[in-house]
Order: structure tokens, then C-alpha cells, then sequence
């Protein structure tokens, strides 16, 4: 096992770090299952933010919406500790893009939860997605460290 939680996180990024709050928790004294979709929640936000997707908002009245997300638990996370959170870009479609996941806790150097969600590129004005602009497929493609071998076919 290792000893600094980051390593687990190495094919990761984007990694985020959160201080895991008393109020975290529920009656049963863990971490409440909401929290970590906040935590995935956060370190996408943060990914979008290093690619500009922000930017482009702001300029273009669209965004990236979440449309599924999934999260399998395998570890209990219990105050007091430190997570870290790994987002990356796992496939772009022609308007979505899949999103991987992982929380990893400073206590015990291990791997509390991983997920996965579909993100859409969406056009708020005309209420529909659009296509993952190349200016942000290639801002990916450079951050994750891979050339142009998203999908980029038909589906969403």
C-alpha cells in the first residue's frame, strides 16, 4: 500500500483536496452519501475550469450539464481526514463527454469511492445540446496527455 494518497490518483489530471467537516457526516457517524457527489461535483467544476469552459460560457450562453451520474462506495470516510479527488475525461461523444472519478482518504491511503457521469454541452438559448466545441476537445486531449482519440462520432 502506498503512503501518499496522491499516488492513487496518478492517471488523474485534475485533483482536488477537501478537508472532510464534522457536518459531513450523518447519525451513523460517516460521511453522508451526498457529500461525495458534492466532492465530484467540485473537482468537475475545477476541470472545467482549467480547460476554460467557463470562458466559453460566459460568452456563448451555454454550459456543460450533468445528466447521469454513478458512484460506487468502498471504503466509509469518517471526520477527521483529508480527500483528494481525481476527475478526468474519459471519452468525448459528438455533445457528451464521460467523466471518471475517484475520492482517495489521507487516513487510510485508499480508494473511498469512485463514479462516473455524462456531462452534455448545452445551448440554454435554443434548449438543446450542441456539439463539445473543438476548442475544448483539443484543451482536453492536451490536459489528459492523449492526441485527438476521443470519440468523435454521431452519439451524445
Amino acid at each position: 500500500m502506498t503512503h501518499d494518497p496522491r499516488e492513487l490518483l496518478a492517471d488523474y489530471p485534475v485533483v482536488a483536496e477537501f478537508p472532510v467537516q464534522w457536518g459531513d457526516q450523518d447519525a451513523f457517524g460517516h460521511v453522508n452519501n451526498l457529500v461525495y457527489f458534492r466532492w465530484f461535483e467540485s473537482a468537475r467544476i475545477t476541470y472545467f475550469e482549467r480547460i476554460g469552459v467557463l470562458d466559453i460560457q460566459a460568452k456563448t450562453n451555454t454550459a456543460i450539464i450533468l445528466a447521469s451520474i454513478q458512484c460506487d462506495y468502498r471504503k466509509q470516510l469518517t471526520y477527521p481526514d483529508r480527500i483528494f479527488v481525481g476527475a478526468s475525461v474519459t471519452r468525448i461523444g459528438n455533445s457528451s463527454m464521460t467523466v471518471k472519478h475517484a475520492i482517495v482518504s489521507e487516513s487510510n491511503c485508499d480508494i473511498a469511492a469512485q463514479s462516473e457521469s455524462i456531462v452534455v454541452f448545452y445551448d440554454y438559448q435554443n434548449q438543446q445540446s450542441l456539439r463539445v466545441p473543438d476548442e475544448l476537445r483539443q484543451k482536453i486531449a492536451k490536459l489528459e496527455g492523449r492526441g485527438c482519440a476521443f470519440d468523435t462520432g454521431a452519439e451524445t
